[in-house]
């Protein structure tokens, strides 16, 4: 998880959320936050640093067991600010109340679901008014640009108006159009107020590339570019900022 494409998509992802909560929350103030799918707990482990609550809701027992190691080492301050639960993110409705949390994360999970309403509509339902909404999947509109950059050019014309695409660790999955996903959200109350674009640059990148010695002149210009169209509408992820209304 260390790899050049996963800090990539790591530290963008927490510089364009750190942007949206500074825009949003008064300063200092501690938000109740639902990690969706916290995977290895980058981003949960994040903002319980930075002092705030966080639930992490994870069905996967294996990513929840690797959460839970990650977390015993933290100083036990940040252990008492995050809670773990074993559970589908499509039904928050068994674990939470409307409104409970400030901030939802869900990063990279709605690929791997047949249809994304389902679980937009359970985040949508435990955000407070005012709450953000942080969303990364895949998109669907830039499917032909990593086969494209990599030469194949059989992968690169099947992948032409597609919503499936064989991910790096071999699995059938799927992305999401970036007007289909505002539209849904604007519908259940929770519109999108702004977006990115995550791995322009370097999504073709090798699984082993080694990080340069020097790493911040290519984030610099991967959140440059991340934020300046044309370029982030072909980026290999959208990261999706919606507020409940």
């Amino acid at each position: 998880m260390g790899g050049l494409r996963n800090v990539v998509r790591q530290e963008l992802v927490a510089r364009q959320l750190d942007e949206q909560i500074t825009a949003r929350f008064a300063v200092g103030r501690r938000l109740r936050v639902l990690d969706v799918g916290p995977g290895q707990g980058t981003q949960a482990l994040r903002l319980a640093r930075a002092g705030h609550q966080v639930t992490g809701l994870e069905s996967d027992p294996v990513m929840l067991d690797t959460l839970r190691t990650a977390l015993a080492v933290e100083p036990e301050g940040i252990r008492e600010r995050v809670a773990l639960i074993a559970g589908d993110g499509r039904e928050t409705g068994r674990h939470f109340g409307p409104g409970s949390f400030d901030l939802v994360l869900c990063h990279g999970v709605l690929m791997y679901m047949s249809e994304p309403d389902t679980m937009l509509a359970a985040l949508a339902r435990v955000l407070a008014p005012g709450g953000l909404l942080s969303l990364l999947v895949r998109n669907a509109d830039a499917l032909a640009m990593r086969p494209g950059l990599l030469g194949d050019w059989p992968g690169t014309l099947s992948a032409f108006g597609s919503q499936t695409y064989t991910n790096r660790l071999g699995l059938e999955v799927r992305a999401d159009r970036r007007e289909a996903v505002t539209a849904t959200l604007g519908g259940l109350g929770t519109p999108v107020d702004a977006w990115y674009g995550v791995r322009v640059l370097t999504d073709a990148a090798p699984d082993d590339a080694a990080l340069p010695a020097d790493l911040e002149p290519l984030l610099a210009a991967e959140e440059q570019a991340g934020r300046t169209d044309p370029y982030r509408a072909v980026a290999a992820l959208l990261h999706l900022c919606g507020v409940r209304a």
